[in-house]
């Protein structure tokens, strides 16, 4: 059976390419970068069945185009995409006769198959039978960007896991968005309109960490000058986010156990038991299973904190998402500027896609930060790129986690060296180096505190 044939539209190539990727295996994909190009598209193929055109483009717009189109194909289907989307907007162009209306970044690319299943079947193209049934992408998910199957399984599982009171376990290295994670979790869930609460475990010292956990009681220290309300409070009726749950010390291990066996703790210096109503999300960048075997961590915590466990995969293990990362930092730091970036080239991107991203997510979105503010403007090339991204050092290529490295290194030895590389080309200004590894100031300093390093 012959396959529909699509045309897609959008100025940003990255887009593009994503989108016929996920569709080439059903449809057959064409492109046009602007409307000018897309009308020429559509004239040399008369069989194209559906247009998906971006709304906001140099030049004509996308609704502008679809009036043009449709009156040379009535027969046309077409879907507009959008990152400004409004309700006043879709209701005016499904009026002037488009299909369906999304908006951009398209991160779910089952929910962007279903839906042109759907204009096709609505327009008699296409058996709609085996169609994937369609989901509405709630728009709590669109801080997430990533189509990659890797990225597919992390929304099935927040979408699963949201609506219930598990604790939620959340793994992956730093800068892979654990925190978003949370948030998504909360967001969707029957907790939505209570607090959401976030402590970073690895911040505060025990003693510190206690009393922020379990509040105080006047006189119950030194500086206890009066009560305090603690986190497990703060979050009642909503959800509490543990960051680097790993860090904890053993008694205070001890204390959460209990909070999450009886629902009840006692405020630092107090003796009453105060009942709290929360769910936990905890996150960490280390093996906690290991720490467990190690133990560093106790094993019964370790299951009632793992009801569901979701992994955050790093960026080399999805490089397929890159491009659209890299479109989507491009919009947010080119406005912010003036909008003289452009794009970007098809060498720089390859370069980027080709790096290993050690910091993950956080690095990127900092490196295309730097290219943005420090190009001239028009379209960003390999000259713009950072020195460690144009020219990775070798100890610098995807390694599978604990695996050793070149010249028999751990992956803990290779982190150190790299980090300490980094700080001497930055002639040891930490704020600097921490923008350069794609981690924040925070977890820079924990890590020269854990290797003695000055």
């Amino acid at each position: 059976m012959k396959k529909a044939k699509l045309l897609i539209v959008d100025d940003e190539k990255p887009t593009r390419d994503v989108m016929s990727r996920a569709l080439g295996a059903k449809y057959d994909c064409i492109s046009a970068p602007d409307a000018e190009q897309a009308m020429k598209a559509l004239a040399e193929n008369p069989d194209v069945a559906l247009m998906i055109s971006d709304v906001r483009m140099p030049g004509e717009d996308g609704v502008s185009l679809m009036r043009r189109a449709k009156a040379a194909n009535p027969s046309l289907a077409c879907i507009l995409l959008t990152a400004y989307g409004t309700v006043d907007l879709a209701v005016a162009a499904m009026k002037d006769g488009a299909d369906d209306f999304l908006t951009k970044p398209i991160t779910d690319l089952a929910q962007l198959e279903s839906r042109v299943a759907k204009a096709l079947g609505a327009r008699g193209e296409g058996d709609r039978s085996d169609a994937a049934p369609e989901f509405r992408m709630d728009e709590r998910l669109e801080n997430f960007t990533g189509s990659s199957p890797a990225m597919q399984a992390v929304y099935r599982l927040i979408r699963q896991a949201a609506p219930t009171n598990a604790n939620v376990l959340v793994e992956g290295p730093s800068g892979t968005g654990k925190e978003l994670v949370a948030h998504a979790l909360h967001s969707l869930s029957p907790r939505a309109k209570g607090p959401f609460v976030a402590v970073e475990c690895a911040a505060l010292s025990p003693t510190l960490l206690e009393s922020e956990l379990f509040g105080h009681e006047k006189g119950a220290f030194t500086d206890a000058v009066q009560r305090k309300i603690g986190r497990f409070e703060a979050a009642d009726g909503g959800t509490l986010f543990l960051d680097e749950i790993s860090e904890i010390d053993p008694s205070t291990q001890v204390k959460l156990l209990r909070v999450l066996e009886t629902r009840t703790f006692q405020r630092v210096g107090g003796g009453e038991d105060i009942k709290t109503d929360i769910r936990i999300v905890a996150a960490t960048n280390r093996n906690l299973a290991e720490y467990v075997a190690e133990g560093k961590f106790r094993e019964d915590l370790y299951y009632r904190l793992n009801v569901i466990d979701i992994r955050m995969p790093p960026l080399r293990e999805r490089p397929g998402d890159i491009a659209l990362l890299v479109s989507r930092f491009l919009r947010e730091f080119s406005a912010e500027n003036g909008g003289r970036v452009t794009g970007i080239s098809e060498a720089a991107l390859a370069a980027l896609e080709a790096y290993s991203w050690p910091g993950n997510v956080r690095q990127l979105r900092n490196v295309i930060e730097r290219m943005t503010v420090l190009s001239a403007g028009g379209e960003l090339s390999t000259a713009d790129l950072p020195p460690e991204v144009a020219a990775p050092a070798p100890s610098e290529a995807p390694e599978a986690e604990g695996a050793a490295q070149p010249g028999g290194m751990s992956l803990e030895q290779a982190e150190r060296q790299r980090i300490v590389s980094v700080l001497e080309s930055c002639h040891g200004n930490k704020t600097q180096a921490a923008k350069v590894l794609g981690i924040s100031s925070r977890t820079l300093h924990r890590k020269l505190n854990k290797w003695a390093l000055r």
